[in-house]
């Protein structure tokens, strides 16, 4: 199955109205569907697709952003050679996925887009993107967007339900109460919300078994990444920063009274 994301129709609106004059840059934390947007974007609206992961850049892939960016001719074919992909102008996108680990690709954009055969889509971790610019030129040419985890109406999609929101809103333009069968089946379906989030492997996983699908060693894993990067932009503080994020699980359970 495929997630819907309401961020799908802004990109959507960018490729029409730039027409290759700029490129589309995606932020957001980890694991909020970045790539998974990216991917789906380029199978539903290019006749190709070429996605560039620099979290782990092959040495082939490296060398032909270091040695062959001055002709663009054999850039492309090099390309399209090493991704197995045919690039057809202006019917192709190239995805640089994590730009932020390869700064020197970020600062191409200027170049590539100038050249106007191909659209471009980067994307990269919503701090990390901000800070690994050193050294270079930050192309004027970036439209950016911000993703962030699916919202409640998402959610919904994803369960094969796009009535529940629309009744809700109309109601409330309408400022008529939903009843109270209605009203308990909405707030067990947000409850249901609230205990799987709105990350898109766990909403794929819930919509598919009806269970939460992430395990504990997949969860362990996601925590230490936040971990990391928190401690990446903490340069002095490592130790209280990551006392606070560990703190945060037992705070939140605490029932205060007001």
């Amino acid at each position: 199955m495929e997630l819907r994301r309401k961020k799908y129709e802004d990109i959507l609106n960018w490729k029409n109205e730039s027409n290759g004059t700029s490129a589309m840059l995606i932020t957001g934390a980890r694991r909020v569907g970045k790539s998974f947007l990216c991917k789906q974007f380029g199978t539903n609206e290019y006749k190709s697709m070429i996605i560039i992961d620099f979290s782990k850049p092959s040495n082939a892939v490296k060398e032909i952003f270091e040695n062959d960016i001055n002709d663009l001719d054999v850039f492309f074919n090099k390309l399209s050679i090493q991704y197995r992909t045919i690039l057809h102008k202006r019917e192709s996108l190239i995805v640089f996925d994590e730009v932020q680990l390869y700064p020197i690709a970020r600062q191409m954009i200027k170049h590539l887009v100038a050249d106007g055969r191909y659209d471009y889509i980067e994307t990269g971790s919503l701090l990390s993107i901000k800070r690994n610019v050193k050294d270079i030129l930050i192309p004027s040419e970036e439209e950016e967007l911000e993703l962030h985890p699916l919202d409640f109406e998402e959610f919904l999609w994803a369960l094969g339900d796009e009535v529940t929101v629309p009744f809700m809103r109309d109601y409330f333009e309408q400022k008529k109460p939903l009843g109270q069968a209605i009203h308990r089946r909405i707030m067990n379906d947000f409850r249901q919300y609230m205990l799987v989030g709105g990350m898109p492997q766990a909403v794929l996983a819930y919509a598919e078994n009806k269970d939460f699908g992430v395990t504990d060693r997949e969860k362990s894993r996601i925590l230490k990444l936040y971990r990391s990067d928190i401690t990446k932009y903490a340069e002095g503080y490592e130790g209280k920063v990551t006392a606070l994020f560990d703190a945060l699980p037992g705070q939140l359970s605490k029932k205060e009274e007001i």
